[in-house]
């Protein structure tokens, strides 16, 4: 009621409705980690589009696996990535400007061989040049990243009006340091400007050498590699290239660490088949050693696709090449969340592999059958429908394993919806534990639940049928109160897959008249 009563009247007051709507989050969201041509390293950065990758990364690299894979996902309906770029032994160049006796040193703002095409360029043509007493400190900066091919700048930056003054509100250190993307200051500043001149004297450029397990895997505590996505808020699936178009990513390294994270951050992880899987049987022992190394608690959040794909290489004038598949799986994901819901097998005739020209190699039905029983996807070749993925388990799938975590649909529905209830429930923390609040959950989480089956998430014909929502005293009992507990219990029906279709035909036998 109003805090105070004072005269005779109508009082207006607002009450609460206890409803907080828990909005589902994203569900394609995907991670690359892998070695780039440019760019920031171990820092997540999110992309929408390739011109964003080639803008922040440098685009297509032939050493750069991850290149290739990330324009596979955009161009198989991608349109959300998050990219790490780690790398091995890199070196940024450095740029040196003469300035009297000393030197003003800048440095590349990321490691790489790009930075050897870095020019400055010095001038005096400041705003002050006319008057009678300019100041000396002051001087313009043009930075440009020169295409080595064709002499023309691909990047300009121009910076005019900077001065080699600490306590000046244009100091070069501070304006490069918040507004280029080019270079930064190195080392302690001259005590005078630098000369004018145009400087190309790089040195120390470098891509180092092809990354390795080390470096994919990275440091927890440090936040890198892989566990640089710490500083992302979300991602919803992880793909590791191929360290090299011939190097396999290592399984009990990379993947089987990459795999925990994943099951931490409620994501999945996509995995190539190896290089040397070039027949069923090779692919047999493959899938069953990396179903071993992970171990089946941790074979619920991957899945894993053979054969690779042949594409063309715009590289290499368009001949064909051999591709990992993990970017184009990762694109139709996004592709079919998009279309039809995360409960959606991403995998059928609508699931068409773009751009592939052929399989490295083409499965027949009865191999297919092997390696599907193992939990093994399989891309497949049909007439009219052409290149499909043909396949949606994880690799918890194996028949023999009877989990219940069988099919990627419903493994990633249930990650969706718990990431959803996560973050839609943390108002509930420190609200009096009774059964107003209890109440109050049952509203917020059935009306979430309710509207995923009438998307058609759910199987059943009635929301009874579709799922629960308790929270009540029978899950929350008086000791989970004292100890400042409530429990939520969400069951849901999901929709399992058709993967076998039987059609029983039978010859009726024709009636003889009496």
């Amino acid at each position: 009621m109003p805090a105070s009563l004072t005269y005779p009247g109508v009082y207006i007051e607002e009450v609460p409705s206890g409803v907080r709507t828990i909005t589902g989050v994203a569900t394609s969201i995907t991670a690359f980690v892998g070695r780039a041509r440019r760019g920031v390293t171990n820092e997540p950065t999110r992309i929408q589009n390739y011109a964003d990758y080639e803008r922040a990364f440098g685009g297509l690299w032939a050493e750069s696996t991850m290149s290739y894979a990330v324009s596979h996902y955009f161009l198989h309906g991608g349109t959300d990535a998050i990219i790490v770029r780690v790398h091995n032994g890199a070196t940024a160049a450095t740029l040196t400007l003469p300035a009297g006796a000393e030197t003003l040193t800048l440095v590349a703002t990321s490691p790489g061989e790009w930075g050897n095409n870095l020019q400055a360029t010095v001038d005096y043509d400041t705003k002050d040049k006319d008057e009678a007493s300019p100041d000396v400190n002051l001087f313009n900066l043009t930075i440009e990243e020169i295409n080595p091919d064709t002499g023309n700048a691909i990047a300009t930056e121009t910076f005019l009006n900077v001065s080699m003054s600490d306590a000046s509100p244009r100091s070069i250190e501070k304006v490069l340091e918040y507004s280029s993307v080019l270079v930064q200051v190195q080392g302690a500043l001259p005590s005078v400007r630098p000369d004018p001149v145009t400087s190309t004297d790089n040195i120390d450029g470098g891509n180092g050498s092809p990354v390795t397990d080390t470096e994919v895997t990275g440091d927890e505590a440090a936040r890198t590699g892989i566990y640089a996505l710490d500083k992302t808020d979300l991602f919803n699936l992880l793909y590791i290239p191929p360290l090299t178009r011939d190097t396999d990513v290592g399984v009990d390294t990379t993947l089987a660490d990459a795999a925990k994270y994943c099951q931490d951050r409620r994501a999945l992880l996509i995995i190539d088949p190896g290089a040397t899987w070039t027949t069923v049987a090779a692919a047999v022992t493959g899938i069953n050693d990396i179903r071993a190394k992970l171990g089946n608690a941790l074979a619920i959040n991957a899945s894993v696709y053979f054969p690779r794909l042949k594409m063309a290489d715009p590289l290499k004038e368009n001949r064909t090449e051999t591709f990992a598949p993990g970017g184009a799986v990762a694109g139709i994901y996004a592709r079919t969340d998009s279309q039809r819901g995360v409960w959606k097998a991403p995998a059928g005739i609508d699931a068409s592999l773009a751009g592939v020209r052929e399989l490295s190699y083409k499965l027949s039905d009865g191999e297919n059958g092997t390696i599907n029983q193992l939990g093994l996807n399989a891309l497949r070749t049909f007439p009219v429908y052409g290149n499909v993925v043909w396949g949606a388990r994880t690799l918890a799938g194996a028949d023999r394993l009877s989990s219940e975590w069988k099919y990627v649909p419903i493994r990633r529905l249930a990650l969706f919806i718990e990431e959803s209830l996560y973050r839609g429930s943390q108002w509930v923390v420190f609200e009096p534990n009774d059964e107003p609040l209890w109440a109050q959950i049952r509203l917020n989480v059935g009306s979430f639940m309710q509207s995923l089956f009438r998307q058609g998430a759910f199987q059943g014909s009635s929301p009874r049928e579709a799922y629960f929502v308790r929270c009540d005293r029978t899950t929350t009992t008086q000791n989970d109160i004292d100890r400042g507990i409530v429990n939520i219990m969400v069951g849901f029906a999901p929709l399992k897959p058709a993967e076998f279709v039987i059609i029983q035909i039978q010859q009726i036998a024709g009636q003889l008249d009496t």
